[in-house]
């Protein structure tokens, strides 16, 4: 009678190993760096949208906020979605929907429209084809000895992504206008759907990843939710989205306020983005040698420290890029553990909606992070207490993964150890 051992894994054993891993890593690449990457840029339409339309910049602002909004709902079902029908079709239809979201900001004249293509639409298909996604499946496909690395290259494809079409959507914009800009940006999208079919198999080998038995869904979302080390992860992860999103849209008025050029903040961003790439890359290599709940800590124990030097060290051009360069390091970095720790606890048949739960969290924070830093800044007239709060919660993320159970929880350790 056949058993788990005598299915065929996705990925062939032997000489054929090396080159179905490249091609399922590099398509899985290829996704996060375009999705990831054209997001990243639609700050630079800001301009030119409002002055095309005559609208004021909280418009578009608007839009953008509905994206991560519904990005973030969308998630937990899209990997839901994944871990039932596999990654293609969701990779795919995703694709289909953000590429539609881009082409109708081109061509829309109206602010709903705009709140319905740049920011519905868009966030929609990012829920289906952002990096999440792509992640969830790498934690499904690729075996347990390559799960972290494969996780952090993916990861670093989309910081890649950053890096990237910030200058060709700006060269875009400026020779070709910002709605023939688009349309191009749209047809890099449009590639998702055919580097999607590069991930196509069955679940790796792991502990609650067969289809024929183990918790269902509902007793894994139970499980986890019960789970103290994986609610945990949520709570840090929150902390991640609170301390990236701040950075992200406060950074450069903080700078401001503090005499430095708009060319020395935007050369931060783009730091940022360069040095996460090298970031989100060791973290998989690390994540593979190193426990993944200290490595956690260490990295949310070095924001801390990173901020705090920030502050209390006189804002300079010298200070502002080694800053940038260090939180670049630690921006997503902590990804490849994160999702690692989700696969070791309940297995990968769920990973996607799991990770998706967990993203959710991050979303959760980027919210509060962006919204209270405009908050404290009219309070105040200054971002010192937002600053001090990333501080306070960066100490308090490293602190909460230190007590992390780094093995199978209880209701699927026995299908971790049972015979195959």
């Amino acid at each position: 009678m056949p058993t788990a051992r005598t299915r065929t894994p996705e990925i062939p054993a032997g000489s054929s190993l090396p080159l179905s891993l490249l091609v399922l890593v590099g398509c899985a690449c290829g996704i996060s760096l375009i999705t990831f990457g054209v997001r990243s840029i639609f700050g630079l339409f800001t301009d030119p949208v409002v002055a095309t339309h005559a609208w004021s910049r909280d418009v578009f602002a608007l839009a953008i906020a509905l994206q991560n909004l519904v990005w973030g709902l969308t998630q937990p079902f899209a990997g839901a979605l994944v871990d039932r029908f596999g990654p293609v079709r969701v990779l795919a239809a995703g694709g289909l929907v953000y590429a539609l979201g881009i082409v109708l900001m081109a061509v829309g004249t109206t602010p709903l429209e705009l709140h319905l293509s740049a920011g519905v639409l868009v966030g929609l298909g990012m829920g289906g084809a952002s990096y999440i996604t792509v992640l969830g499946a790498l934690g499904r496909l690729v075996p347990e000895s390559r799960r972290a690395w494969a996780l952090g290259v993916g990861t670093a494809a989309g910081s890649l992504g950053q890096f990237v079409f910030a200058p060709l959507g700006q060269a875009f914009i400026g020779g070709y206008g910002w709605q023939q800009a688009a349309l191009v940006l749209a047809g890099f999208v449009l590639l998702v759907p055919l580097l999607a079919t590069g991930l196509r198999g069955s679940p790796a080998a792991s502990a609650g990843s067969g289809t024929g038995g183990g918790p269902s869904l509902a007793a894994t979302l139970g499980s986890a939710l019960r789970h103290p080390s994986y609610l945990f992860l949520l709570l840090g992860f929150s902390v991640c989205g609170f301390q990236l999103a701040f950075i992200t849209i406060h950074l450069p008025p903080y700078l401001n306020d503090q005499g430095v050029s708009a060319s020395v903040a935007g050369w931060a961003i783009g730091a940022i983005g360069l040095a996460n790439v090298l970031g989100a890359y060791a973290a998989g290599l690390l994540a593979a040698r190193f426990t993944n709940r200290r490595l956690l800590s260490v990295i949310y124990f070095g924001r801390a420290l990173t901020i705090a030097l920030f502050l209390v060290i006189p804002v300079s051009p010298w200070t502002v890029m080694p800053f940038a360069t260090v939180m670049g390091l630690l921006w997503l970095s902590t990804i490849p553990p994160t999702s690692a720790l989700v696969a070791l606890m309940f297995g990968t048949r769920f990973m996607g909606t799991l990770f998706g739960l967990v993203f959710l969290s991050h979303q959760v924070g980027s919210f509060l992070g962006i919204w209270l830093g405009g908050a404290v800044f009219e309070l105040t007239a200054g971002y010192d207490a937002i600053w001090w709060l990333t501080v306070a919660f960066g100490v308090v993320a490293g602190f909460l993964h230190l007590p992390i159970a780094e093995r199978p929880a209880p209701a699927f350790a026995a299908a971790a150890t049972a015979p195959g």
